[in-house]
């Protein structure tokens, strides 16, 4: 392997965005989470919880509520007070509705997925069709006193229960008139607050309506007579959610003190038919508020303030005990945030809001293997480039020569030269961008820098050729077969005439960049692509995929090569495919043609194809960059959660 000179960055100050909500699809088996920035994130839980998809957030956008309805429609509601529906497939924004009653707090989607309820601000609960291409307003139901927090449908769709500050209202749909209006006690510990919000209710097929409050209560009601028939204190603070399965015999609620809480109908007696509700297991993967909740069938999922997303799987559940029977705690995006200006040892930092330029430290020490060498020159902080707007960033990008630096948002591109006088940058912004390369979801240089490849939210590919200080647009690749399927991953050979373009689904397009076309197709995989890279010299394309296997791919023989052939037949290690954390960039030593480098969250390894044995970026032959975020950092930063009185203090 030979040895590394590593710089060990911590100075990438990334928080992520606390989990406001999570939605689960039992259909295509994945999950949906919106975080407090509004960005909106796919989870594929078939493809080893990959985050195959994601929304960029928008600072006027704080999600409440979201919701999957007629199969892979997504939607989502807030306090803006509009509805919006995502384009699972273009990977923006398909349209937004002002539902014209004031901030959104809850949203549900009836059990036929054909009509949508939302609860206001202003006590009103709204009742939207479901067509084709759109939401229609349908009418509204009786208005209540106060906001409307938490929406179910009963199985039926006949009625639905509301939860709102001090009471639950059951309606019936078909008229839209409040049938039953339940109280809930304000007492918490033995004593009386001014107001119980109502969280979450679920309401089950046997006219049971459970209920999750601030005064730490999972109640169950009786929604034809309106009357409390079980009343369980679980928390001292509040109990913020509840997510039921599908076969009604087990549900999930998350506290303000980041316990997540496991209740299951169970046999009175071993010989009875009577069934009762038992919390069976507590659980403390978080440390501050659950705010969201979800019940797949094999796993119980929590989210939260402290940024984590939580699987716990149900082991009664999980048939084969693979890596679908690990807890899996998600705390970083599976995307790349940091980028590599190689020749001039720059990296750049994606924040929501705003890029950061650092040139690495140096140091003139020598030292044994092991040591950690003082620096003799500090890392530089060189530019603060702030977006305009209230939109995410969605990607970015530094030039290998680090005079470029290009980033995009869902309705702009920009484009900058980067001029360096000794410690100090200045910036010259590229006017009048074409509107074609808005909301970009990859940017990438070519390795000399003369070149920029961009793919749309439309599957379109571009290229743009840079001049001194500015662009000439020299051709788009169209989407393949019609569709609109939008490349999500880019792969530029060293040379520059091979350029590689991964979609959301599985599929790799190799194009020829000297000859402006389509060169070859890589056969389909089952697994969505997490990273791709091409090598130097040999032009292989090499392919990690969600399941951990890596293929190594041909571009000039348009077929897989003899190594990995040999691989696939011998197959990897099994603690290698048990890993849970998706390998997210690959790059090659310049000096060893039979090495690759891969790194995922948290392990860097090299596969040497001479062995071929299991056992980053390199800035030059010996020079490694690690950048890394310790999570204690990110908690430090976290507003600091529920005190709870210890024992005997």
């Amino acid at each position: 392997m030979g040895e590394f000179k590593v710089h060990r960055v911590r100075f990438f100050n990334y928080v992520p965005s606390g989990i406001r909500c999570v939605a689960y699809n039992n259909q295509s088996n994945r999950l949906a989470v919106s975080r407090t920035d509004g960005t909106v994130e796919i989870y594929n839980l078939s493809a080893n919880y990959f985050q195959e998809k994601f929304f960029p957030g928008h600072e006027s956008r704080a999600t409440e509520a979201l919701c999957w309805a007629k199969g892979q429609r997504l939607f989502s509601a807030g306090l803006n007070g509009e509805i919006i529906e995502y384009d699972l497939q273009a990977l923006n924004v398909k349209y937004a509705v002002d539902a014209f009653g004031g901030p959104i707090w809850s949203m549900a989607a009836s059990p036929s997925g054909s009509q949508l309820l939302v609860g206001c601000e202003d006590g009103s609960v709204k009742l939207f069709q479901i067509t084709p291409d759109k939401i229609q307003f349908e009418r509204n139901f009786d208005r209540q006193k106060s906001r409307i927090l938490s929406l179910s449908w009963h199985p039926s769709g006949t009625h639905i229960a509301a939860g709102s500050i001090d009471y639950i209202s059951v309606f019936d749909v078909k008229s839209g008139s409040a049938i039953h209006k339940m109280l809930v006690d304000r007492q918490y510990m033995g004593v009386s607050k001014r107001k119980c919000i109502i969280w979450g209710v679920a309401f089950l097929s046997d006219g049971t309506v459970i209920s999750v409050d601030s005064a730490g209560k999972v109640q169950f009601w009786d929604s034809a007579t309106g009357t409390l028939v079980k009343n369980h204190l679980i928390a001292n603070a509040d109990v913020q959610s509840i997510a039921i399965s599908d076969q009604e015999d087990s549900f999930v609620v998350g506290t303000a003190e980041g316990t997540v809480f496991h209740f299951q109908l169970v046999s009175v007696t071993s010989s009875s038919s009577e069934k009762q509700w038992v919390r069976t297991k507590p659980f403390q993967h978080h440390t501050h508020d659950v705010r969201a909740v979800a019940h797949s069938p094999t796993a119980l999922i929590s989210g939260g303030t402290d940024t984590h997303l939580v699987i716990r799987p149900l082991m009664e559940k999980v048939e084969v005990k693979n890596y679908d029977a690990a807890l899996r705690k998600i705390t970083f995006p599976h995307r790349r945030l940091v980028f590599c200006a190689k020749k001039k040892q720059l990296l750049l930092f994606q924040f929501a809001h705003h890029l950061e330029l650092w040139r690495l430290g140096s140091t003139v020490a020598t030292g044994k293997h092991g040591d950690t060498l003082p620096l003799s020159k500090n890392a530089d902080h060189l530019l603060h480039l702030k977006t305009k707007g209230p939109e995410n960033i969605i990607c970015s990008c530094i030039s290998p020569c680090g005079s470029w630096v290009a980033y995009s948002t869902a309705s702009r591109f920009f484009l900058y030269r980067l001029n360096y006088d000794h410690d100090s940058v200045s910036l010259q912004r590229v006017s009048k961008m074409p509107a074609f390369l808005r909301s970009a979801l990859h940017i990438l240089f070519s390795e000399d820098s003369s070149k920029l490849f961009v793919a749309s939210s439309q599957g379109s590919l571009h290229i743009i050729r840079l001049l001194e200080g500015s662009f000439k647009h020299l051709h788009t690749f169209q989407p393949q077969s019609g569709t609109v399927e939008s490349m999500c991953l880019l792969a530029v050979s060293p040379d520059g005439n091979w350029l590689a373009a991964s979609g959301t689904s599985a599929g790799v397009h190799v194009y020829n960049v000297k000859h402006l076309k389509l060169h070859c197709t890589v056969p389909a995989y089952n697994f969505p692509v997490t990273a791709l890279a091409i090598a130097p010299k040999t032009n292989n394309l090499v392919i990690a995929h969600s399941d951990q296997q890596v293929f190594e791919y041909s571009i000039p023989d348009k077929q897989y090569t003899e190594w990995s052939r040999t691989i696939q037949k011998q197959g990897f290690h099994h603690l290698w495919l048990q890993r849970d954390t998706p390998i997210t960039h690959i790059s090659f030593h310049p000096k060893r043609p039979m090495h690759i480098l891969l790194h995922d969250a948290y392990m860097f390894c090299i596969i040497d194809k001479s062995l071929p044995l299991l056992f980053m970026d390199l800035l030059d032959e010996k020079t490694l960059v690690a950048v890394e975020r310790p999570l204690d950092d990110i908690i430090a930063q976290l507003p600091p959660p529920i005190k709870k009185k210890k024992f005997g203090t």
